[in-house]
């Protein structure tokens, strides 16, 4: 385990919780490169979600509602002011984070969250909210998204967040557990991907635009739980992985319009080993791109494209919740030749994010109540 390898000092800091790592980093020979593995910084309440501002820092999400910045010298700052409200509970809470591709020039910053109804039902939901960051305040927040219908539910709200090349924010859903047959019906929102533009308005261009009982937002459906998403650097398309039952975690690399099958084709079955549909292949779905069965449980994506790791790049990397690594998928065109699961043995705890760093090292978030941030960076002679 890394803690057991890493000297960690405690400074308080007077912009709020500081952690300085005086690591002796743990060293971890893979197939193609070896790799250091260091804790940049602790204390974190179960962190959820990571994006890296132009200057090097972190943009940190906390699942209980706090967005905090972290330094790469370890410093934890106090919590950004502005931050919507958020439903706090099982799998809810503060989600993931993006900064908007003009970030420079507009200062926009993007938060996923689980929102209470703003009518006052029981309801809740995955929102989308955005506001300026000035200083440690999110300024002008205002909501560009809220999944209906309002569920009751405490599980499977998804969500990540990613913009493609021409501009478009991606949101990526969860079919909210006990309303999984609703992935199947286009008039909610509950195992989609939805496709907007950065002020939540609608593309014209949309598969279900102008169809009766379908909701204009959605991209593609019949998912279960996406927690991961990332644009390939190359064809520019999105790809998402996605959690499934006892079994059956997917990567999907999702098209206008299509359908992914859930529940009715699942190569998983219900966590008390119960059949969900006795069918893998259902004509209208289409199949996994990717699968893993045992689940590792799946947590976010990324397409290595950094000089520190130049046998990694174009590879995929992806968290492990259940199996406390990172998956290392090296892909032929758009075709996975082989997987290579990575620092089990040197992390060993809940991977909830993974990204790379402007520098070109891979950074994840470990979840935790005591929740970190590590940075794996090449340890190459």
């Amino acid at each position: 385990m890394l803690h057991h390898t890493l000297k960690i000092s405690f400074v308080a800091a007077a912009c709020g919780l500081a952690f300085a790592a005086t690591a002796n980093a743990e060293e971890v020979t893979t197939e193609r490169h070896k790799a250091e593995i260091t804790t940049v910084a602790e204390g974190l309440n179960f962190p959820w979600g990571l994006a890296f501002l132009p200057n090097g820092d972190a943009l940190i999400t906390e699942k209980s509602g706090t967005l905090r910045r972290v330094t790469m010298a370890g410093e934890v700052g106090d919590a950004i002011s502005g931050v919507p409200d958020v439903v706090y509970k099982s799998q809810g809470g503060l989600l993931d984070v993006a900064l908007d591709p003009n970030f420079a020039d507009n200062q926009w910053v993007y938060l996923s969250y689980s929102e209470a109804d703003p009518e006052g039902g029981d309801g809740n939901s995955t929102a989308v909210a955005r506001g300026k960051l000035e200083g440690d305040a999110l300024t002008n927040v205002k909501v560009i998204f809220r999944g209906a219908p309002k569920y009751e539910s405490g599980a499977h709200f998804g969500s990540r967040l990613v913009f493609s090349p021409e501009g478009y924010l991606f949101v990526t859903l969860g079919d909210r557990y006990s309303a999984m047959d609703d992935a199947q019906t286009l008039d909610n929102h509950h195992g989609k991907v939805v496709r907007i533009w950065p002020d939540g308005s609608v593309p014209e261009d949309n598969p279900f635009v102008g169809q009766a009982d379908a909701l204009p937002e959605i991209w593609s459906y019949g998912h279960r739980n996406v927690q991961g998403a990332a644009i390939h650097p190359e064809t520019g398309k999105l790809w998402t992985v996605e959690h499934g039952p006892k079994g059956g975690d997917e990567i999907n690399i999702p098209e206008a319009g299509a359908n992914y099958g859930w529940p009715v084709a699942t190569y998983g079955v219900d966590y008390d080993g119960s059949i969900i549909s006795d069918k893998t292949h259902v004509e209208g779905t289409v199949q996994p791109h990717y699968y893993w069965v045992p689940s590792i449980a799946t947590s976010n994506m990324i397409f290595y494209t950094g000089d520190q790791f130049p046998a990694w790049q174009g590879d995929v990397f992806v968290g492990a919740l259940r199996g406390t690594h990172v998956a290392r998928l090296d892909l032929h065109g758009d075709r996975v030749m082989h997987e290579e699961p990575l620092f089990k043995d040197a992390i060993g705890q809940r991977v909830r994010d993974i990204e790379q760093g402007p520098d070109g090292a891979i950074y994840v978030v470990i979840d935790d109540r005591n929740g970190s941030l590590i940075r794996i960076s090449n340890a190459d002679d």
